[in-house]
This record gives structure tokens, C-alpha cells and sequence, in this order.
């Protein structure tokens, strides 16, 4: 597809917010240089200071592979929660 072009899911509700994911099959950069992927998830409805954990995973087709991509649930307690703070802020 070429770097900085993703693919958005649709629109899903979690926790009374709108969220939303993009995936950058040859990352978000020109620095990813197509070597990387990046997945984002995305603040879709309005508000402030939205306090989230997530956990991002990649599965295989065959269901048979799962490579975790990032996940709040290992954070130590004092690192807490990303914070969204607008409509389309993203981690």
C-alpha cells in the first residue's frame, strides 16, 4: 500500500467511547521504511482525559499464531492508563 496509508476498522463502542483501530500494513513513516507495521487505536467519539488500557494482538489466518503487540496489563501500577485527551488521539 505504501507507508503512511492504513486500513481503519470501523467504528466500535467500549467503556460508553467510540473507538477505532488503524493498521499501517507498511508502517506510518517514511522512516518505517516498509520494514515495520504500525497498529494504532484511536479515540473516535468526543472527550476529555479518556483513561484506557488495551491490549494489541496480531493472529494468523490459520488462528494457530498470536504475537502480542503491546499490552497495558504488564504496566506496573505507577505508570498506569494511557490518557486520551481529544477525538482522534491515538497510541
Amino acid at each position: 500500500m505504501g507507508s503512511g496509508k492504513y486500513i481503519a476498522s470501523d467504528t466500535f463502542m467500549v467503556g460508553g467511547y467510540l473507538w477505532a483501530i488503524y493498521f499501517y500494513p507498511d508502517g506510518k513513516s517514511p522512516e518505517d521504511n516498509a520494514t515495520y507495521v504500525s497498529l494504532f487505536i484511536a479515540l473516535a467519539s468526543e472527550g476529555t482525559d479518556v483513561r484506557a488500557l488495551f491490549e494489541l494482538k496480531l493472529e494468523d489466518q490459520s488462528g494457530r499464531g498470536r504475537h502480542k503487540v503491546h499490552s497495558h496489563f504488564g504496566r506496573t501500577l505507577e505508570s498506569g492508563p494511557y490518557t486520551l485527551k481529544y477525538r482522534g488521539s491515538m497510541w
